[in-house]
């Protein structure tokens, strides 16, 4: 048992990480196996009892089987459970009760956190855990009795409490699960201006990072936000604002179906229309989206909007022969390399992973494929409703995407690399680009 313990002591950050989510998604499979959480008269293999934990705890919203025809309320609290393990994630969770036992969060735990939030220093993590906990519950509790208004008139109180909590635990941690029942997510309230306006406000404050909302509660002036924030703010505007238009523009969809789509894209996965009825231009105004995903230190995924911005901004510069940075400040070379590694890899998993999915199920489209991958690596949840006919390997493809989507690819690929700086440099010579 020591030894175990001193093995664990050595592992860096990022691969502890990956351990922690890996071990949770296991047990989480294996609990949704068991006849408590299965409903009589049905079956849950192995291979979906771990696609729904991986696409829980990576708050995706992919299923291969309906929730609420397959889990019993148990089963169901335990896929709430889940998505609400991955959305803050494993090692917040555990700094919690950490601290709600009364014990001290030791350095290793302050390493875990802190990458796992993605902040700079070590300087007040505790109190950053403690606010973290604190506003998720805020919202969410916010966020059920919105939600409770509106199922209230089509269920009894204690089956419409129990939707409206698993709801705004699935919408805030950006995870398109339901437990409406029929593989329908929210289409029957596509028309209720309440619960798609509820749905959207716990979406855009889970994907914009706790690190933004507790600059916006700090300083409440955007001219005093940090740069972080002022990048994240204004990039999920206008990303809100042009998905919501070109929706418009490819779809026979309303003004608030097209923005609750454009908020949804970006990683949380509810639908009040069919995808699958979507135009190839729709579909691929989706994927956009899908692909840029929510904000660092968020629940969400993709390749994040401060990525987006920093690339966007990165090749402005090339053109107008000017520093990169935005807002009178400068944006460093490390940070511009960062997204564009970030963004390669990304789009090389994606690329990876569709060209096995085309080989895996020849009968789906290309453009259906393509979609599935880059909601399953955007863990955004939204389908055209080919998951649950997935072939088992194209399931398990499915699954280590959601993964590294959530992870992110960059973490993934150094969890096993870890060599010192080389100390030898050498001569620069030029290549011919382009």
């Amino acid at each position: 048992m020591r030894r175990l313990i001193d093995f664990f002591k050595r592992q860096p950050p990022g691969r502890l990480i990956t351990l922690g989510f890996a071990s949770v998604i296991l047990v989480g499979a294996l609990v949704l196996m068991l006849p408590v959480s299965v409903k009589e008269g049905a079956e849950v293999p192995f291979i979906d009892a771990l696609f729904t934990s991986t696409s829980a705890v990576c708050v995706t919203g992919l299923i291969a089987i309906d929730t609420a025809d397959h889990f019993t309320a148990f089963g169901q609290g335990v896929v709430a459970a889940l998505i609400q393990v991955g959305g803050l994630g494993v090692t917040s969770v555990g700094a919690g009760l950490i601290i709600a036992a009364g014990k001290r969060v030791g350095i290793k735990s302050r390493l875990l956190i802190k990458e796992a939030l993605n902040v700079d220093n070590y300087k007040g993590l505790v109190k950053l855990v403690k606010a973290v906990l604190l506003m998720t519950l805020c919202f969410e509790c916010a966020g059920a009795i919105l939600s409770f208004i509106v199922f209230i008139q089509d269920y009894p109180p204690v089956h419409a409490l129990g939707i409206s909590i698993f709801h705004s635990i699935a919408a805030f941690n950006n995870s398109g699960f339901d437990i409406l029942g029929g593989l329908r997510n929210l289409i029957p309230y596509q028309t209720d201006v309440l619960l798609n306006m509820t749905t959207c406000f716990l979406i855009i404050f889970g994907g914009l990072g706790f690190l933004v909302i507790l600059d916006i509660l700090k300083h409440r002036n955007f001219r005093k936000l940090s740069l972080h924030s002022k990048v994240v703010i204004v990039t999920t505007i206008v990303l809100l604002t042009v998905g919501t238009l070109l929706l418009k523009a490819t779809e026979n969809i309303t003004w608030m179906g097209a923005f609750f789509h454009s908020v949804s894209a970006r990683t949380a996965g509810f639908s009040t229309y069919a995808i699958g009825d979507f135009t190839n231009a729709g579909l691929f105004v989706l994927i956009m989206l899908m692909f840029i995903g929510a904000s660092p230190g968020s629940t969400g995924g993709g390749i994040k909007t401060s990525t987006f911005f920093v690339l966007f901004q990165s090749i402005r510069s090339m053109f107008s022969k000017r520093h990169v940075g935005a807002f009178r400040r400068s944006i460093s070379a490390q940070n511009v390399s960062k997204a564009y590694m970030i963004t390669i890899l990304s789009l090389t998993v994606v690329c990876v992973a569709t060209l096995l999915m085309c080989v895996l199920e020849p009968e789906c489209t290309f453009v259906q494929l393509l979609f599935e991958v880059v909601s399953a690596f955007g863990t955004v949840g939204l389908s055209t409703g080919i998951t649950p006919s997935l072939c088992w390997a194209g399931k398990l493809v499915i699954i280590l995407v959601m993964f590294t989507g959530r992870l992110g690819a960059m973490t993934l690929l150094t969890m096993w690399i870890n060599h010192p700086e080389p100390s030898t440099r050498y001569t620069e010579e030029n290549i011919a680009i382009g």
